[in-house]
């Protein structure tokens, strides 16, 4: 008999593999960290439904069941870093998910230590994104720990396993006509599964939680202010999980943060991905905007490169690469000019800058106004033209050159 400690979500498939692997003979501790599953609510509602998860481990027959509220450690360890980065895998999806699976892991380690246990579990599949980053941060932190996935061991269709739940009494929510897979945090809830795996079905309105569909969004805009201080932002006076909590509410009432996409896994294959995100695309249309107002032209290029970089390292599950952490120092570097408010205006499913500004901007009204207070020098644009194409028009009396075209012959 071996002491494992299970990443329990209290869905399908952690349930099934609690109750399989305590029938094994193990015992099993059921980790479940709150990520702010229920939209970032921290009400009574919201505590009652972790209660649930809990009380439903121990009842399956856990050796213990741990309740982690990482909400903080989310938000400020893996989600503002990856803001900072503007960090959209395909310059789509915020990464949500993706943020997560490392710091479970590291929670896996932290919840083995504690027990004494030699092997850490998870659900995922094994043709997910989410075995690769949960496991290649054990291995990063505890390196001696077994980790074990046994839906990799023994792919576990969703019929069986509902006929597994129900063979067994683990109690679940899922129908074989209703198969969606869903999984939330504060920084977006994906969904798929079922009728979403024919990317010619659109998305049903059930599938929804979050955003609300366009017939139940207000007729009329709303223009919010998100504030920033050396990249921290702060809307209606929250920072924080609270913040994030806040902008799924507001953004979500509009429909905000819808995504539909065909997105390329770590393991190679295509997938048809379901994402609702209103917070987290909210703050990073907001924060992209504020860098487009402070940075310099030279530094917006180049770290445009580095942002794909930083999304590509997060989604394939190599949060804890060197080259992340350094990425994390050289956005550290500008981040202090990233400061200021910018306004936005939420409507029938978009977010749409109308202002921003900022002690360090690098817009200068004299400069780019065609008004009356016109006080850029117009006449340093001829040397500039002369210099700025002077290679190229050296190349074009060149290739114009007979001669030169006959020796090339």
């Amino acid at each position: 008999m071996s002491r494992v400690v299970l990443a329990y979500s209290g869905g399908l498939d952690t349930s099934v593999l609690l109750k399989k692997m305590i029938l094994e003979g193990h015992e099993v501790i059921a980790l479940t960290a709150d990520l702010g599953e229920s939209d970032g609510a921290t009400g009574e509602g919201a505590k009652a439904a972790l209660e649930a998860v809990k009380a439903k481990a121990l009842a399956l027959g856990a050796y213990d069941a741990v309740m982690i509220d990482a909400r903080e450690r989310l938000i400020n360890d893996y989600a503002l870093p990856a803001l900072r980065a503007n960090a959209k895998y395909q310059g789509v999806y915020p990464l949500s998910a993706a943020l997560s699976r490392p710091l479970i892991g590291a929670l896996l380690t932290e919840t083995a230590e504690k027990y004494g246990a030699t092997v850490v579990a998870h659900g995922c599949t094994g043709k997910g994104n989410d075995q690769v980053r949960i496991e290649l941060a054990v291995k990063s932190i505890a390196p001696h720990l077994t980790v074990r996935a046994p839906l990799r061991e023994e792919p576990l269709s969703r019929p069986d396993a509902i006929a597994f739940a129900q063979a067994n009494g683990v109690p679940i929510s899922h129908t074989v006509g209703k198969l969606y897979s869903i999984d939330a945090n504060l920084w977006g809830r994906s969904i798929e599964a079922g009728v979403l795996e024919d990317p010619w079905n659109a998305p049903p309105e059930d599938a929804y939680a979050w955003t609300a569909s366009p017939a139940a969004r207000p007729l009329h805009p709303e223009e919010i202010t998100i504030a920033f201080d050396g990249g921290v932002p702060t809307f209606d006076g929250r920072t924080g999980p609270a913040m994030v909590a806040a902008l799924n509410a507001r953004a979500g009432a509009h429909g905000i943060g819808r995504i539909d996409m065909i997105e390329d896994r770590v393991v190679g294959l295509k997938s048809r991905e379901v994402y609702e995100c209103p917070g987290s695309v909210t703050l990073l249309a907001a924060h992209a905007a504020l860098e487009r107002l402070v940075l310099t032209r030279d530094e917006l290029r180049f770290k445009a490169g580095c942002d794909q970089k930083y999304s590509e390292l997060t989604y394939d599950g190599l949060w804890t690469s060197p080259l992340r952490v350094a990425l994390d120092a050289f956005n550290a570097s500008s981040a202090a000019r990233v400061t200021g408010k910018v306004r936005l205006r939420l409507h029938q499913g978009t977010a749409t800058i109308v202002g921003t500004q900022s002690p360090f901007a690098l817009y200068k009204e004299a400069l780019a106004t065609y008004g009356a207070g016109d006080a850029f020098d117009h006449h340093a644009a001829d040397g500039f033209i002369t210099l700025h194409g002077l290679q190229t028009s050296v190349a074009a009396s060149v290739l114009r050159d007979d001669s030169f075209v006959g020796s090339k012959a």
